[in-house]
């Protein structure tokens, strides 16, 4: 017999929560580590632009988040 209870637990972060399944659970440190401070934008960019920037993720199998992290740190490293 297959028992998968789902609970939803509160993570030791406030405001965060998260799914505890009946094996493992929520633990401090784990799950993808953070690259930075994420705040959310607003982009304005021609219909072509945004073809462009699609298409180079296709290309290159990339989010539109690491694309444009891409080229704004491509920039800005000399």
């Amino acid at each position: 017999m297959n028992n998968n209870k789902v609970k939803v637990g509160v993570a030791n972060k406030e405001g965060q929560l998260g799914f505890v399944f009946s094996r493992g659970g929520l633990r401090e440190g784990s799950g993808r580590k953070s690259l930075g401070v994420t705040k959310k934008i607003s982009l304005t960019l021609t219909e072509d632009m945004w073809g462009e920037i699609e298409n180079h993720c296709t290309e290159h199998k990339l989010s539109r988040s690491e694309a444009i992290r891409n080229i704004i740190e491509s920039f800005y490293t000399k």
